[in-house]
């Protein structure tokens, strides 16, 4: 069973409740000089720090967002910035590396990088003749990081290094 962040944002309300509650039974047992008053203390305490978990994990999506379609990658470079770039197989067609390169972008995004905008780049390892290895960029998609689904998005296959990759096929 997978929760989402709204069932998440509940829990973190009700044990903020239970905080609460605990909070008061502690100042109580304070006030009373209760033998247990600072096992009480330990508890709330403990209580609050599950509780912040909680809702840090209503803030951000648990599950990964998957494309049909999509190719397996890798994320070679990701510096939290502006640019990352996913390593894909020398195989891939150009309606895959489409598909790959949306389901990339889509589990890069965050509100919390340091620029407005996210660029991921594909490329693949070519090997020109024996001994040479060679990355060659297939393609990119850039959206902009204020919102998930951007209207505005590009999604840029770059043709001719696609038919150079072709040639380059034994």
């Amino acid at each position: 069973m997978v929760l989402t962040t709204v069932e998440f944002g509940q829990i973190a309300q009700g044990m903020g409740l239970f905080v609460l509650a605990c909070a008061i039974v502690t100042g109580f047992a304070f006030v009373q000089k209760w033998g247990w008053r600072f096992r009480m203390v330990g508890v709330t305490l403990f209580s609050l720090v599950l509780t912040v978990g909680l809702f840090a994990l209503s803030l951000t999506p648990l599950t990964k967002e998957a494309v049909p379609g999509a190719a397996p990658y890798k994320t070679v470079y990701d510096r939290f910035g502006a640019e990352a770039v996913i390593a894909v197989a020398p195989t891939i067609t150009p309606e895959e590396l489409a598909l790959t390169l949306q389901q990339a972008a889509a589990r890069l995004f965050s509100p919390g990088r340091t620029s407005d905008t996210l660029t991921v780049y594909a490329r693949t390892i070519v090997h020109p003749r024996p001994g040479v290895s060679e990355p060659l960029y297939l393609g990119y998609w850039r959206q902009s990081l204020r919102q998930r689904h951007d209207p505005d998005r590009v999604l840029y296959i770059d043709d001719a290094n696609f038919a150079r990759l072709q040639s380059l096929r034994p």
